[in-house]
């Protein structure tokens, strides 16, 4: 399995191996001694999948507050997606920059959003799955986001904003500079 951190360095693009036969493939995308050497995670506590129908589903930016922050590592399992992590780590040098990358069933790559970061993804195809799997459970009350089109961040979504479909909880975030910042830098950042 490949690791290679992104323009932001805590954020990780992980690239599993494949091994196929006439019979599929095997592939191992998780191996907790091999992702704590590279500062991933910590202990995972749940797991979740999520369906997309339609190419344009924009889900975030989100984020859960502390206590309750996440650190999230995702994958598509069916389809592709354009994966969005934005720093929100109030000193950070990387203060309000993001990092995409497309992760899909294809290129079967991961990434790994710690904690102190927004994220958010668009689907790039209709039916996509993705799976993810979180630090700390998911608390309603610290859910939170910022606003994807937060001409400050200017985010490339790929598409123009009457392509994409949301939910109306997103589609009225704030912008970054509206919100406090409940992360501070180095405290949130990933261990090395």
């Amino acid at each position: 399995m490949d690791i290679e951190p992104l323009a932001i360095a805590d954020v990780k693009l992980i690239r599993p191996k494949k091994h196929g036969d006439e019979r599929g493939f095997f592939s191992e995308v998780f191996r907790e001694e091999l992702f704590a050497r590279h500062g991933i995670g910590g202990a995972f506590v749940q797991d979740n999948q999520v369906y997309s129908a339609n190419r344009g589903v924009l889900r975030g930016l989100h984020f859960q507050q502390p206590p309750n922050a996440q650190g999230k590592l995702v994958r598509c399992v069916h389809g592709a997606i354009l994966d969005v992590a934005v720093d929100i780590r109030a000193g950070s040098p990387t203060y309000g920059q993001h990092v995409t990358a497309e992760i899909s069933a294809d290129n079967w790559a991961q990434i790994w959003v710690p904690p102190g970061f927004a994220h958010g993804y668009v689907t790039l195809e209709p039916d996509c799955q993705i799976i993810y799997k979180v630090t700390t459970y998911y608390a309603p009350a610290s859910e939170t986001g910022i606003a994807w089109d937060d001409p400050d961040l200017g985010v490339d979504w790929r598409l123009t904003g009457a392509d994409l479909v949301m939910s109306e909880k997103d589609r009225h975030n704030p912008r970054l500079a509206e919100i406090i910042t409940p992360f501070d830098y180095p405290a949130m950042a990933s261990p090395a």
